[in-house]
């Protein structure tokens, strides 16, 4: 398994213990570590001695350490956890658990909960057709949630094959954090791959949105995971609501306090096109499915408590279930 830190100590004071309580012998722990400048080494040392750290020497982004960790691993099954998000009991043999059973997931998460297991931070990752995303049952009590498939992954507790890892290219680095794991989870759709959830591999993960700044990177890698992942015929028909809600975010974004991260992040998306056309080649390639069966995967619901009164608005609700009705028929069956 691989876990990224940058200046973790205190997390990882908390989550290493839980984690290397329930390791059998032969199982990897590689900290691949973004250079960290607090005791993170230290504290790695200390209570997890036999794990492998990846010094990456700066902070290189999730993505690329995640990488560098994968290419250090020799197990069948890669692991992402994050260093805050602490296994309970009975985690390790149920993470593997899918594997076993050979459920025929290509990847899949375990149930991250948060406010000491009370409640759901994610139990699998809707995705809006815009590209928006949103840890799915967020808030409501794990109690009842089942093995099901899921659209989308959360990067905080992702086991994925290793072979099917290296064989997608990794996660993209020039993302350096967030949506990293969107864009994995629907390289592997479009691909024809199924995903998965297992509540029994619970990790507790209390997750707080951390601000303006975080919207340029969320807002770049989105488009950059629609350029590079969505198919054609669905960019093509999708155009009209992107273009309405880039001029809807420029307000939006405006009163919230992140007007110059989502100017810097439609920057970003410029400098980088180069390289996002250049992957997309090699992304639609490898694709399985038709554009409808993509589309199936999505959702014209807002259903988050994040997206405010945007969400709550049953005349964009109907709006957008219309929209999306009318793409669904273009794209046909």
């Amino acid at each position: 398994m691989v876990i990224v830190t940058w200046n973790s100590a205190d997390v990882l004071s908390v989550t290493l213990p839980a984690l290397v309580e329930q390791l059998r012998d032969g199982d990897e722990l590689i900290v691949a570590d973004n250079g960290s400048s607090d005791a993170t080494p230290g504290v790695v040392a200390e209570l997890a001695p036999a794990a492998r750290v990846v010094q990456m020497g700066s902070n290189t982004g999730f993505a690329a350490a995640v990488n560098a960790g994968a290419e250090a691993a020799s197990g069948e099954l890669l692991l992402l956890l994050n260093p805050d998000a602490v296994p309970q009991p009975g985690f390790r043999d149920a993470i593997e658990r899918p594997l076993a059973e050979d459920r025929g997931w290509a990847a899949w998460m375990g149930l991250v909960t948060s406010k000491g297991g009370r409640e759901v931070n994610s139990a699998g990752n809707p995705v809006h057709f815009t590209g928006l995303a949103w840890a799915g049952d967020h808030g409501r009590a794990p109690d009842g949630i089942q093995a099901r498939e899921v659209t989308s992954l959360s990067g905080a507790c992702l086991a994925i094959p290793l072979r099917t890892f290296r064989r997608l290219g990794g996660l993209p680095e020039p993302f350096f954090l967030y949506q990293e794991d969107v864009d994995l989870s629907l390289r592997l759709r479009l691909a024809g791959e199924r995903l998965g959830l297992e509540p029994a591999a619970v990790v507790d993960h209390d997750y707080e949105f951390e601000g303006p700044s975080k919207m340029r990177w969320l807002e770049r890698n989105r488009w950059a995971m629609l350029l590079r992942v969505y198919p054609t015929p669905l960019l093509v028909l999708l155009a009209p609501a992107l273009l309405l809600t880039e001029l809807a975010l420029l307000p939006i974004s405006a009163a919230g306090g992140w007007g110059g991260q989502k100017l810097r992040a439609n920057f970003d998306v410029l400098r980088r096109l180069p390289w996002v056309l250049r992957t997309r080649g090699a992304i639609q390639a490898g694709a399985s499915i038709s554009a409808a069966q993509f589309a199936a995967l999505l959702t014209p619901d807002l259903d988050s408590a994040y997206f405010g009164a945007a969400g709550r608005s049953r005349l964009l609700r109907a709006a957008l279930r219309a929209y999306w009705r009318v793409v669904r028929m273009l794209l046909g069956r």
